[in-house]
Parts: structure tokens; sequence; C-alpha cells
């Protein structure tokens, strides 16, 4: 049995939620690690000048998925406009909020004797304590959480502007422009909002802005490279949808979404 028109846009709109969330709280929760970016890929460190800084492109782990994000933000805010985008990103910062509260809940339990002693030791034989090592890797500080969440909820909120002015002055055209240009102009304002509710009064402002110009250098060349699975998850929806439905949803969305709130 052949499933409707309204069954399929469900389904989208399910698994594309389903993707954005998972991929979502798992950056935040994984975020927590440092990775070099050059010593990925057998490069040495750039050591980029950057306002008196030596900077490298060391990034949080989140990093890493972080781009899945982006895209399916893109899918849901062309076929489901603001009023999709909205609810998937209200949604997403619950459950961020949720999960980090379980984290703290449990970093509260006491340990169990024999499970400190059974993990006391790293595969070299050296000694450390376990439950240090949980609460230290999971309890990232609550400034911290609480600006990702803010600049998180700003930068999808921006996006959504972005992407549909653009659309309303190119049409079903130029699909490259509105998704690649409103991510450029979002994680710009992501990049800095979150070091400075996250940093300000123990960074300097020069600091923050060092951090901020390396993080976004990364994520613009993230965003350009992107570009042909924007395209790739398009046709993909356009052949589950029929080319009609998809364009006659994608229209319907764009009349949603004319304003900022």
């Amino acid at each position: 049995m052949s499933l409707s028109t309204d069954e399929k846009k469900n389904r989208l709109f399910i698994f594309l939620a389903s993707l954005f969330l998972t991929n979502a709280i798992i950056a935040e929760l994984i975020g927590v690690k440092i990775f070099s970016g050059e010593g990925s890929l057998g490069l040495q460190p750039a050591h980029l000048d950057i306002m008196g800084f030596k900077m490298d492109f060391n990034l949080t782990a989140g990093a890493v998925i972080w781009p899945v994000v982006f895209i399916t933000s893109d899918l849901i805010n062309e076929y489901f406009g603001k009023p999709g985008v909205k609810r998937i990103s209200y949604l997403a910062a619950i459950f961020i909020a949720y999960s980090f509260l379980v984290i703290f809940m449990t970093i509260q339990l006491p340990p169990a004797q024999w499970w400190l002693d059974a993990n006391s030791k790293d595969a070299a034989g050296n000694y450390f304590n376990m439950d240090f090592a949980f609460n230290k890797i999971l309890g990232q500080g609550q400034r911290i959480i609480l600006a990702s969440l803010a600049a998180f909820l700003i930068g999808q909120l921006v996006d959504v502007f972005i992407f549909q002015k653009l659309r309303k002055l190119t049409g079903s055209k130029m699909l490259w422009l509105r998704a690649t240009g409103s991510t450029l102009v979002s994680q710009f304002v992501d990049s800095f909002v979150v070091l400075y509710l996250a940093f300000s009064g123990i960074f300097s402002n020069q600091q923050i802005l060092a951090i901020g110009f390396t993080n976004y250098l990364y994520k613009f060349s993230v965003a350009i490279l992107l570009t042909p699975l924007i395209y790739l998850g398009h046709y993909v929806i356009d052949r589950y949808l029929g080319k009609e439905n998809a364009e006659k949803l994608s229209e319907e969305a764009s009349q949603q979404s004319s304003s900022f709130l």
C-alpha cells in the first residue's frame, strides 16, 4: 500500500528531527574533548597569528558530527520552514538540558568500592580514580552548558531567518546560497556568543576573539565543503516526496517564515 503525501511528510519530519536531535545531543556530550585538527590530518600545528596569539585548530570533538546538524537543519528549514526549525530547536535545547541534569544527578551518586577497585588502572598499569575521571569528563561547568544552549538557540533563529530571506530573493534557485550563506552567518554568531557567555571575565576580549576566529575558520571551511551533501539531501527528499509535492512543501514553508521570532 502506497503512502499518502501527508504520511510521507510526517515520516520525513520524524526522520529529520530524530537525526537532528541525536547528533545535537551527542555533540554536546562529546564536546568536552578537545582534539588537534592538524594532527588528525597528519599536519603540523598551524600557529596562526591572530590578534597577537598563536592559534592552532584545536577543536571540540563535537565539531566532528556538528556538520550533520548543519545539513539536517537546512533540510528542515527548506521543507518545514521556521515553524519546523523552531520546534526542533526548542526540543533539542530541552533534551540537552535534560541530559546534563541526569548527568549531574549521577555524578552525585556515591561510587561502589568494587567498581573503583576494578577500574583503578589503565592499560599501562597506571593508577587513576575512575569516579573522578567520570565526574571530570561528563561534569562540564554550568556556565558553559548555559552558554552553549543560548548560542545554539540564537544561532538556529538566525539561520532560519537568513535562509528564508535568501529564499525569497532567489526563489527555488541557488540552493547553495541560502543553505551555505545562512550557515556561515549563524555559525559566526554562534561562535562568538558561546565564547563571550562562557568565558567573559575569564579570558581577555582579545583571547575570545582569537579563539572565535579560529573556530569560525573551521566552520566556514566545513560549510563550503558540505554544499554537495545539501544537494544530495534535496535530491533524495524530492525523489521520496515527488518533485511537485516537494516544491509545494518548500513554498508553504517559505510563506510561514517571514518573521525572525
